[in-house]
């Protein structure tokens, strides 16, 4: 199929840029207004002192200044707030705290304590960023005609139907004959975003732009550089929380320690508890042995977790629940598509099946490596996100 990208916000709209203080958002703020933009920066507040028990918030401080959640957040603010008041531009501090930590920090416990791998990033986007932020802007009586932010995708609409481009077997429901926008990967294929965006519903992307999407990053520094942005000179930020502050983060509940085991079921040795473990982790396991060993599996009912071989983190395909469709336009047929299992990996070709009860099955053309539940499986077609879900568990 052939798609349209959505034209960026015209002079004279109002525009809510999302700000973190990176260069990214920095820049999207500055060349809306370049355009003639009314433009108002807004930022997220997600931490509170002591959110992680037991650290040392000051000496962490350096460590977490470049995460998205963390105590650098009053420095991001106050660089945000002076950007904004040195450009004229109104900026807003937005209050989702609780939000955050139900619907991310909370899902991430959960699911690791399930033996799942989470991505607290496509969660974020989905029920905070795009979600609470913009609810938000609304309690605070914040019009705005366009939400922008420094992600790295686009925003696309199809020129046919939905329902056409899945061919004559696709199902008949009246959504396939509408035209959604769509998240289209970027520019900057090194970059792109667009998996961590996926779950963010056609009704909220229809008024969302993304105004670095079709640059480079080398380009945007380079833009920001010519500009004289302070933003330019920082560390590229990082997602979430690295994994030392961990240990923090879980202290609300003690570990079930329990067995390591062989694919066979012996006994290997004892593991800390569940939550320090994803499938294809090698560092960190503790045990000795002729070859190396890696995490195949995790199975919370026997709190144990089954070490193999590299050999045997390869699988035919996967199946995959909670999906979410363009347009909640369900296909409910096979389809070919590029898909991607993690954020990092490379698209394999693949045969998707959509079911009718929301569930979704995955043939590689390829064997793929250590496919953790929990993660995020996308299809793309012609670079267009054509659908998603979470993984429930590897075919063999």
């Amino acid at each position: 199929m052939e798609y349209e990208a959505l034209d960026l916000p015209p002079a004279g709209s109002r525009v809510a840029v999302g700000m973190s203080g990176g260069v990214d958002s920095t820049l999207t703020a500055l060349l809306l207004k370049e355009r003639g933009c009314s433009v108002t920066g807004v930022t997220m507040s997600l931490w509170t002192d002591g959110d992680l028990p037991g650290i040392d918030e000051q000496a962490a401080l350096a460590h977490l200044h470049d995460s998205c959640y963390g105590p650098g957040e009053k420095q991001d603010i106050d660089e945000c707030r002076a950007f904004c008041a040195e450009q004229g531009i109104a900026y807003h501090v937005i209050d989702v705290r609780e939000a955050y930590r139900r619907e991310v920090l909370q899902y991430f416990k959960d699911e690791y304590r399930a033996g799942r791998t989470p991505n607290p990033c496509i969660r974020c986007n989905r029920f905070i960023k795009f979600g609470a932020l913009l609810s938000g802007l609304q309690a605070v009586g914040l019009d705005y005609d366009y939400f922008c932010t420094g992600h790295y995708a686009r925003v696309v609409r199809g020129r046919e139907d939905l329902a056409a481009s899945f061919g004559p077997e696709a199902s008949a429901a009246p959504e396939g004959h509408a035209r959604p926008a769509q998240i289209a990967v970027s520019g900057d294929r090194g970059k792109d975003q667009a998996y961590f965006l996926y779950r963010i519903p056609s009704a909220v992307l229809e008024t969302v732009r993304f105004p670095l999407g079709t640059l480079t990053k080398q380009a945007v520094f380079a833009m920001a550089r010519e500009r004289g942005l302070k933003a330019a000179s920082r560390a590229e930020s990082q997602d979430f929380i690295p994994p030392e502050y961990f240990d923090a983060l879980f202290s609300d509940e003690p570990s079930r320690p329990g067995n390591f085991t062989d694919l066979d079921g012996k006994i290997l040795g004892r593991h800390k508890g569940i939550e320090h473990y994803t499938v294809g982790q090698r560092r960190g396991l503790g045990i000795s042995a002729k070859e190396a060993l890696y995490v195949a599996a995790i199975r919370k009912e026997t709190n144990t977790v089954v070490l193999g071989k590299d050999s045997d983190l390869f699988c035919s395909g996967l199946e995959a629940t909670d999906m979410v469709w363009p347009g909640s336009y369900n296909p409910c047929c096979s389809f070919e598509a590029d898909v991607k299992i993690r954020l990092a990996s490379v698209p394999v070709r693949a045969r998707v099946t959509a079911r009718a009860d929301g569930s979704c099955s995955v043939v590689f053309a390829e064997r793929q490596r250590a496919v953790a539940p929990g993660q995020s499986v996308v299809f793309y077609r012609d670079g267009v996100i054509a659908g998603g879900g979470i993984i429930d568990r590897a075919l063999p």
